[in-house]
């Protein structure tokens, strides 16, 4: 099986992290995830997040940095798990749950008290690193 690569969005508002609730009848229905979706073939990583979330969410960010990749295997395939931290623009609109049940600001100590999808447990720990850490950024280039 093929490897996914899927990007998600640690998106940060007056210190918490949205965290966005999976629709029932989906995979891992009702599982709290950190928003995002697969990346287009030929598609950057970094493109990838920003149309994502405005597909999804109808918001616009800015990427703070990115995160160290992970993989997960699911019973479906693999997917590698492709985090960045992000801050809503200054023009965006609230995000909107389009494609989700619900939308959650969480503190990020927080995190791990909700059921989340099991792929974003080591994205979890990558960004608590970071906050930890925030010399370790690594720049982001959408050029």
């Amino acid at each position: 099986m093929n490897t996914i690569p899927v990007v998600c969005a640690l998106i940060l508002r007056e210190g918490h992290v949205m965290l966005a609730q999976r629709p029932e009848g989906k995979h891992l229905a009702l599982k709290w995830e950190f928003p995002g979706g697969k990346v287009e073939p030929g598609e950057k990583a970094e493109h990838a997040m920003i149309r994502e979330l405005r597909e999804e969410l109808g918001c616009e960010v800015r990427i703070v940095t990115a995160l160290p990749r992970s993989t997960h295997n699911y019973e479906r395939g693999t997917v590698e798990m492709i985090p960045f931290v992000c801050e809503l623009t200054q023009e965006s609109p609230p995000p909107h749950p389009h494609e989700h049940a619900a939308l959650l600001w969480c503190p990020p100590e927080e995190l791990l008290a909700h059921d989340l999808a099991p792929a974003d447990f080591p994205v979890v720990a990558a960004f608590e690193d970071w906050r930890a850490n925030k010399n370790t950024s690594q720049p982001v280039n959408l050029g």
